[in-house]
């Protein structure tokens, strides 16, 4: 049974990693999806792959999600292609390499509010012009999700700027769960833990042991191993497809991460 044939998706940051997965199964389940990234190669080469798998259909579009005219672009495509929007997923973000907050500028802070938070309410908001995703999701009774982070509920070391960031990503999905309710738009979030990720080996990458900081990663979880890609976009099917009576919720894809006692003294020895 194909969960959500035929409803448009439009998928932020949709050519790696997370959003990959989200693409890839919304397809798998029959929509019709839009997604963008900046870089080209990826993007394009996931739209074939899965164009000519189906049973669903997918078009790229390269998209700078910080900036608010490509966001237009991206909504207009959209429609002009098919008519309306069912459903929005925010995921496009980044995850800096950590770093001392007494190093942390202001100007690195803002650049990352802009990118991880402030495109998400861009995507998301309604204007008279119709520029913007609201609208269409009203006409349809569609539903957002946001990706957000686990390290919004439970803090991460050396990343003050990211984890504010996907706080506040939270904190905004319950505010436009509210607003949206009258017109029966659905708003919901996603909190990831440890998902293996390019962005993730990257990281691992930047430090003196990457196998051993992989290894740790997998540890964080009860369930001793990483979320896949594949995970996050089943959780996002659930949340677009099947979780009708939720709205305003904060799913926890954590694999257990935050459960249970762990090492947390940081006084220097």
């Amino acid at each position: 049974m194909l969960r959500y044939h035929n409803k448009v998706v439009v998928v932020t940051g949709g050519s790696k990693g997370i959003g990959r997965g989200i693409v890839k199964v919304f397809v798998e389940n029959g929509a019709t999806v839009v997604f963008c990234a900046r870089g080209g190669d990826a993007g394009q080469a996931l739209e074939a792959e899965l164009n000519n798998t189906g049973p669903g259909s997918c078009k790229f579009i390269t998209c700078d999600i910080s900036k608010e005219e490509d966001i237009k672009r991206l909504i207009a495509v959209t429609v002009e292609r098919h008519g309306h929007i069912d459903c929005l997923v925010n995921n496009a973000g980044w995850h800096p390499p950590q770093k001392l907050t007494d190093v942390t500028t202001a100007e690195e802070f803002r650049e990352l509010l802009n990118l991880n938070l402030i495109s998400y309410f861009l995507a998301s908001k309604a204007s008279h012009s119709l520029q913007y995703a609201l609208p269409y999701l009203r006409q349809r009774q569609g539903n957002i999700i946001n990706v957000s982070s686990l390290v919004g509920t439970i803090g991460q070391k050396d990343a003050a700027p990211y984890v504010a960031t996907k706080g506040a990503i939270i904190s905004m999905t319950k505010a436009m769960a509210v607003d949206e309710s009258r017109y029966n738009v659905r708003v919901n979030c996603i909190s990831p833990g440890n998902v293996l990720t390019p962005l993730w080996e990257e990281l691992a990458g930047q430090t003196p042991d990457a196998a051993a900081a992989i290894k740790m990663g997998e540890n964080a979880q009860l369930m001793g191993r990483m979320g896949t890609e594949v995970e996050c976009g089943l959780a996002a099917l659930y949340l677009a497809a099947d979780a009708t009576f939720c709205t305003g919720i904060d799913l926890l894809l954590s694999g257990g991460a935050e459960l249970n006692y762990g090492f947390k003294s940081q006084i220097p020895s």
